[in-house]
């Protein structure tokens, strides 16, 4: 049921999105794509296992994007994203580029792994609270790491 709520609210709040800022992120179209293909599957088999694998889809995926980003081009995603903002060594954009990589495959390890070894409602909880705060505190430690490389104005 709450897959199948969950696939019209997407497109409606994508639709909201395109309406108020008149642009739709990458990010956004790729997890529109994949509660639209994962979550069908789900309500028409009538199978969780392919909402419980989304979350794995979508962070293997950037996961691949970041780890790519290495390769093409002459910055990184993680450059690309924050450099406007931020002056950092190229070796340590590498790093959190890296990092980020780790972190991407990592969560959707984790993932897989309360989905298949704990009850459907101990994987909700997890997804919903238990990645955002593992993303809260993967964010705070790249903070630490790029906090010995920012230089003090004052």
């Amino acid at each position: 049921m709450a897959t199948a709520v969950l696939i019209p609210a997407t497109l409606l709040q994508i639709l909201y999105t395109w309406t108020k800022e008149r642009k739709i992120e990458k990010m956004q179209l790729v997890t529109l794509f994949l509660v639209i293909i994962m979550g069908g599957a789900t309500v028409i088999f009538q199978d969780k296992t392919f909402i419980q694998w989304k979350p794995t889809v979508v962070n293997w995926l950037f996961g691949v994007v970041f780890l790519g980003s290495q390769f093409i081009g002459d910055k990184t995603i993680i450059e690309r994203i924050m450099a406007a903002n931020i002056e950092l060594p190229q070796h340590a954009w590498r790093t959190l580029n890296f990092a980020w990589v780790f972190f991407f495959i990592a969560m959707g390890v984790i993932n897989l792994f309360v989905a298949y070894n704990f009850s459907e409602e101990t994987w909700v909880n997890f997804k919903l609270f238990g990645m955002l705060g593992l993303t809260v505190v993967f964010i705070v430690i790249q903070g630490l790491y790029m906090s010995k490389y920012i230089k003090n104005t004052d």
